[in-house]
């Protein structure tokens, strides 16, 4: 308690007013992300800040006094990177919202990290401009949030993910410095790369208050294919074989059978409920209409020779957007089937080799014989990022140890095949324990030292990425 008067007394008269809160209430309500069954500690406070020296204020008492800090976007993050620690001060940016700065004419944008994915797609689209990186989560997620994890999405596989855009970065300091990090031109190599760094840190490097993004013009409607597939194995053939002769869609994505059943139930979709799997592809021949017609017939070509049962084409971008839009809802009918089947979910996100698809899907059916659990599968299959659902009863704990098995199998498997733990969700402290295992012991030599020398109190995001190495 006596703690926490400090933190009111000394901290809060630095703030913009009414930006700090010890109410119980208050502080628990804000002290997780989305991610299912990850630890959450008990927080001290919680600070939503509205400025950058609010953000720098509160680093600079908790360094003095070794207090733990954990940065927080609109915690829609599925890895327990916005968890709580114990004693702990959450420290929101979400209420830092505004759209900076739009450059027409170098085609960058300066935000602040609270702004939402889809808020600056929608205001960039006046000025014929596109921020391209679409986590599933677009309509809530906030650009800083998906700084801290390099964030990808939909459209990743022709276009590339956050780290690809970042130009410059302004961070604050676990000692309450602020640096600014990069350059806003289109070429600068002076100094090392530390936006690269600090892009995917999870906030355990420092707290980004500002983020200058490059720009390209307006996507160009796509075309779109959907084909259907007896199983997940001939469809991940299909994608390899595809993606191995340059092909370059601006989608390419993946539901298995599990997936298709779980979203026509959640709704009205009209999925093709006989099929193993469903491929949805798009391309955009970089505004060329001849350029897509050509590449959706290439895949057409691809789906037929690897065993597809249907591929159906639509030009209509209302069929387009209502294909994306049942893909996004994936997730949503995911946890709706987790809610009312024992209340277990378990989300992996591992990236695999495009080649490596075929095996990974053969190895999960045994998983998925072997336990008897349903595994449902939607993957970013261009990019060869997979997000298995392993869903499970959790008031069971022979259920609840069996579905933990073969989370963990999965990621094992994903090792096994070159691939990594996780391809955009992050670390956090769900897979913290399981980066010793991808990396080597150099590699871990240089995160602890980077770590060290950047946050020698150990006070940014303990517990989290890089707390096993």
């Amino acid at each position: 308690m006596e703690l926490a008067r400090r933190l009111v007394n000394e901290l809060g008269p630095e703030l913009t007013p009414g930006a700090v809160s010890v109410e119980p209430g208050v502080v628990a309500g804000h002290a997780a992300d989305q991610a299912p069954f990850g630890a959450v500690g008990d927080a001290l406070a919680l600070v939503r800040a509205r400025s950058v020296q609010d953000v720098q204020a509160t680093l600079r008492f908790a360094s003095r006094l070794g207090i733990p800090v954990v940065p927080q976007g609109t915690r829609t993050g599925i890895s327990g990177g916005a968890n709580a620690v114990d004693g702990c001060i959450l420290l929101s940016v979400e209420r830092m919202d505004s759209i900076l700065e739009i450059n027409t004419g170098e085609q960058t944008v300066t935000v602040e990290p609270g702004v939402i994915n889809q808020t600056l797609k929608e205001a960039l689209v006046p000025h014929g401009l596109a921020y391209p990186p679409d986590p599933g989560s677009v309509a809530i997620c906030s650009i800083g949030g998906n700084v801290a994890t390099n964030a990808g999405g939909l459209c990743c596989v022709k276009y590339g993910v956050t780290r690809d855009y970042v130009r410059e970065l302004k961070v604050v300091l676990a000692d309450g410095t602020l640096t600014r990090l990069g350059h806003r031109t289109a070429k600068g190599v002076a100094g090392l790369d530390l936006v690269g760094l600090f892009v995917g840190s999870e906030g355990t490097l420092g707290v980004v208050v500002e983020v200058t993004l490059r720009l390209v013009p307006l996507l160009p409607p796509p075309l779109t294919a959907v084909a259907a597939f007896p199983t997940e194995r001939t469809a991940a053939s299909a994608v390899a074989a595809f993606m191995a002769t340059g092909a370059r869609p601006s989608m390419l994505e993946s539901l298995d059978r599990h997936a298709i059943t779980l979203l026509n139930e959640f709704g009205d979709f009209g999925l093709d409920a006989e099929a193993g799997a469903l491929l949805l592809m798009q391309s955009n021949g970089d505004g060329h209409r001849e350029a897509a017609e050509q590449e959706v017939a290439a895949f057409a070509a691809t789906a037929e020779h690897h065993g597809a049962l249907d591929v159906a084409f639509s030009t209509d971008p209302e069929d387009s957007d209502a294909l994306v839009a049942t893909r996004r809802m994936a997730q949503p009918a995911f946890e709706r089937h987790a809610q009312t089947h024992g209340g277990g979910q378990l989300l992996d996100d591992v990236c695999l080799p495009r080649m490596a698809l075929p095996e990974f899907y053969d190895r999960l059916e045994t998983i998925r014989e072997r336990t008897g659990l349903m595994i449902a599968v939607v993957a970013h299959a261009g990019d060869g990022n997979v997000h298995p659902s392993v869903f499970f009863d959790a008031q069971d704990p022979d259920s609840t140890r069996q579905a933990h098995e073969a989370f963990e199998e999965i990621m094992d498997i994903g090792l096994q095949l070159g691939g990594t733990i996780t391809g955009e969700h992050g670390v956090g402290s769900l897979k913290r324990a399981w980066l010793p295992r991808e990396l080597d012991e150099g590699s871990r030599r240089l995160h602890r030292s980077i770590k060290d020398a950047v946050d020698p109190g150990g006070i940014l995001n303990p517990g989290k990425q890089l707390a096993e190495l």
